[in-house]
């Protein structure tokens, strides 16, 4: 099936003898495809900046606006956001390039780690920004980019199409899977041109907040399916030659991801179970539609019983023991933030949460009363948890979503913006529901989603000839690939803040608890953060020291030969 406006092409699978030529016996070899000629790296293009880390001055070989593929999707020059609108000077390869920057220590170490950022908030298209600048400080202990640097990381700044993108013929070429698709020809481009970068492209750690989490999800979760393939070759990019086949590798060694928006073909029924069990949405006036509320979140334990995941402790992960996981897992994170330094005290029962949130503009401090937890932090232990007062602190101190929460746009005459919906479908077309509830239940007419329109119930379009929405939702979606053939990540570090109402705590436990029970993945360090809202890298020398440890354990690069299965 193919998105309009892509072309059709037909993904061939690569014999196990093709991809074991790209032995690691010489690991930054390739024989380069004529066609990957137009995207050779030149070491010289660089312009030399001094930052200041820690107060000390470094040195940084800048490589700026690299396209990462042969063919980019040319964008209109006025685009908007969640940020607003804004104007771009690279209409021909903004979205599909990136910067990369070298401290000049490591310019001779292909040995070094790539640290590979990406920074689609929302799933929302990523222009190119300089997040390196001539003249700026970093402290190493708030800063991933400071901290990168510093350990000696070559630190990649990658652009991505995704939603909200207007291209330069005013469609919309950034539905899904377009992220995904940039993301891996990134990837590609550094194989393609790992023998005269600095850096290894087999020690790449991917690190993305909210929809980058999503996506550096997915990109670690979907290594060299071949399921990518013609939307690779559409766009040129490396290691596709002229007949589909791929001569290059897209798996990644690790994942620094935080609060992760993924799984969203399931992600409405899972927040408004999670926020309707225990009449949170009631308890916090949230509730505008306990109908709507009630029919989606019928849908979530049907959903989480087929994924037949299982708990540490080798029970079935169910909906009638998610409320009893996701206590234990806020328990874990109190008592983590009580035993990692003494200063570290949670409010006693009765006594205030202080919460500052805003950012550079201003910032503002609420207080909220802890009735929820009671602790010994003399002991560093939780004595106990109440669930319902648990959920309707975490939706009072951040007002829910709406109900549906990520598939709102065409339903109860919302045909503008507010959600993922616009994600989703052709190019030509504004948007399309992904989830059966909102399909069913849109009510926009003329829109070119739902029974309205097509005159066909969600289970009849899907099943549809020529439909393009299941492979878009399947192909975002990082659970569909763990445990497969796919070319899973083998390291993973996995935030979610026990503050954070954006998205449902259930899609990380089952991140987790996929990715604990796939052979290929070796490290998992998955954790609710205390404390924490929706947002990440807010422990950057802890997630500094879980690269370094892993790249540690995993030994030289150029010496320890890749997993040889490819997902094809």
């Amino acid at each position: 099936m193919t998105i309009a406006g892509s072309l059709a092409l037909t993904a061939i699978a690569v014999p196990s003898s093709a991809i074991a030529a790209q032995g690691r016996a010489a690991p930054h070899v390739h024989a380069v495809d004529p066609e990957d000629a137009a995207l050779s790296f030149d070491p010289g293009a660089y312009t030399t900046l001094t930052v200041t880390i820690d107060g000390r001055p470094v040195k940084v070989r800048a490589y700026s606006e690299l396209c990462y593929v042969a063919d980019p999707v040319a964008a209109a020059a006025q685009q908007s956001g969640i940020f607003g609108s804004t104007t771009i000077t690279n209409t021909r390869c903004g979205y599909q390039s990136m910067n990369v920057y070298v401290p000049e220590s490591v310019v001779a170490d292909q040995r070094a780690p790539i640290y590979f950022a990406v920074n689609n908030a929302g799933w929302m298209a990523s222009y190119i920004r300089a997040s390196v600048t001539d003249g700026a400080a970093y402290d190493s202990a708030t800063s991933n980019v400071g901290a990168a640097l510093k350990a000696g990381s070559v630190f990649v700044d990658v652009a991505n199409r995704s939603r909200g993108l207007t291209g330069a013929d005013g469609s919309s070429p950034g539905k899904a899977p377009a992220a995904v698709v940039d993301a891996k020809a990134a990837v590609r481009y550094l194989r393609l041109n790992d023998a005269s970068m600095p850096g290894s492209a087999e020690r790449i750690v991917v690190n993305g907040t909210s929809g980058g989490g999503a996506l550096s999800s997915i990109l670690g979760a979907s290594g060299n399916s071949a399921e990518y393939d013609h939307y690779l070759a559409a766009i040129g990019a490396a290691g596709i030659d002229s007949k589909g086949r791929s001569t290059l590798r897209d798996d990644v060694f690790a994942v620094d991801a935080y609060c992760p928006i993924t799984d969203l073909g399931n992600a409405d029924a899972a927040y408004e179970w999670l926020y309707n069990v225990l009449g949170t949405r009631d308890a916090t006036g949230s509730n505008a539609t306990p109908g709507d509320a009630a029919e989606i979140a019928a849908r979530f334990p049907a959903y989480e019983k087929s994924l037949r995941l299982r708990n540490p402790d080798g029970s079935r992960l169910t909906a009638d023991d998610m409320l009893d996981t996701i206590k234990k897992e806020v328990v874990r994170a109190a008592e983590t933030f009580m035993k990692a330094d003494p200063a570290n005290t949670v409010p006693a029962l009765g006594a205030t949460f202080e919460i500052t949130s805003g950012g550079p503009g201003g910032s503002t401090t609420k207080f909220y009363v802890n009735d929820w937890i009671d602790v010994d932090n003399a002991a560093d232990k939780v004595l106990s948890v109440d669930m319902t007062k648990y959920l309707k602190f975490v939706a009072t101190q951040a007002t829910l979503k709406t109900t549906p929460a990520f598939d709102a746009v065409g339903v109860h005459g919302n045909a503008t913006s507010g959600t993922e919906t616009n994600l989703f479908g052709p190019y030509t077309q504004k948007y399309m529901n992904y989830t059966g509830w909102s399909w069913n239940h849109n009510d926009v007419a003329g829109d070119g989603s739902g029974i309205d329109d097509t005159g066909l119930t969600w289970d009849q379009y899907i099943a549809a000839k020529g439909t393009t929405l299941d492979d878009q939702i399947h192909l975002i979606d990082p659970m569909d690939f763990i445990g497969t053939n796919a070319d899973t990540a083998p390291n993973w570090y996995v935030r979610n803040g026990t503050r954070d109402r954006d998205t449902s705590f259930i899609i990380s436990v089952n991140l987790d608890r996929a990715l604990e029970a796939d052979k290929q993945v070796k490290n998992v360090d998955y954790r609710l953060a205390w404390n924490q809202p929706h947002a990440g890298n807010y422990d950057v020398p802890e997630a500094m020291a879980w690269i370094a440890e892993v790249v540690k354990k995993a030994g030289d690069p150029l010496a320890t030969p890749h997993r040889g299965s490819t997902g094809r």
